[in-house]
C-alpha cells in the first residue's frame, strides 16, 4: 500500500489498475487506505503479511470473474421475464 502510495502521487493512472484485498489489523494501513481512498475487499484485522490478504481475496477475484464470463443471461437461457400465472 505504501508503494503505492507514492506510485500513485507519481502517476495517479496507476489507481486505475488497484485492487485493495483487504485492511491490516495495523494502524497505519487504515491510514494509507484512507488516503488513496481505497475500499478493500475484505477486512478480517489480518497481521500476518506476505500477501496473506492477496492469498485470501484471489479466489473471491476469480469466481467474480467466472461469473461475469460464464454465468448466462436471461435471454440466453430462455428464461421469461413474464408471469406464467
Amino acid at each position: 500500500s505504501a508503494a503505492v502510495l507514492v506510485a500513485s502521487r507519481l502517476q495517479p493512472a496507476v489507481l486505475e489498475r488497484c485492487i485493495y484485498a483487504h485492511r491490516s489489523g495495523e494502524p497505519g494501513h487504515s491510514h494509507l487506505l484512507a488516503a488513496l481512498q481505497a475500499q478493500p475487499l475484505l477486512d478480517w484485522q489480518l497481521r500476518l503479511g506476505e500477501g496473506s490478504g492477496a492469498a485470501l481475496a484471489w479466489p473471491l477475484l476469480e469466481s467474480a470473474c467466472a461469473m461475469l464470463r460464464d454465468m448466462a443471461s436471461f435471454a440466453s437461457a430462455g428464461v421469461s421475464t413474464q408471469s406464467s400465472t
